[in-house]
């Protein structure tokens, strides 16, 4: 079963590592706008600047009109890039500005985590100290 799941689990890994890398993210963009531009242009038969104007039109869901797909290869293409954008790309961008935007401002540093602990350190000797060398706690009532 296991295997079966692999590749499921390498492209999951792989989006987490997109989704966190904002440079990566944005030339993964530039690239499937780059890619589907140059596809196009080979299959409808249009100028470079024309397919990248349409690639760029169609991942933005704006869809203009002045351009579009005519042959079944170039629709095809233009379902895949829609796809692509609307149920991967933008939501990837979208996460991760959405994951800048959530900052637990309360949350200690690694500084103050590492002070803690020495400061915790700290009082378990003190305790050991008063305790006659002993780290256990005083016992607490009897009607527990």
């Amino acid at each position: 079963m296991n295997l079966l799941l692999w590749p499921f689990h390498q492209v999951y890994r792989g989006l987490v590592w997109l989704a966190n890398s904002p440079r990566t993210l944005m030339l993964a963009y530039l690239g499937l706008i780059v890619t589907s531009g140059a596809l196009y242009s080979v299959a409808e038969d249009k100028s470079a600047g024309d397919s990248v104007w349409w690639a760029v039109v169609t991942a933005s869901t704006v869809g203009y009109g002045d351009t579009y797909p005519e042959t079944w290869q170039g629709r095809v293409l233009a379902g895949v890039l829609i796809s692509t954008m609307v149920l991967l790309v933008i939501p990837l961008i979208t996460a991760h500005f959405a994951s800048r935007l959530i900052v637990d401002a309360d949350a200690f540093r690694h500084e103050e985590q590492e002070e803690i602990k020495q400061n915790i350190r700290a009082i378990r000797a003190m305790v050991e100290n008063l305790n006659g060398g002993s780290a256990a706690p005083p016992e607490g009532p009897q009607d527990r």
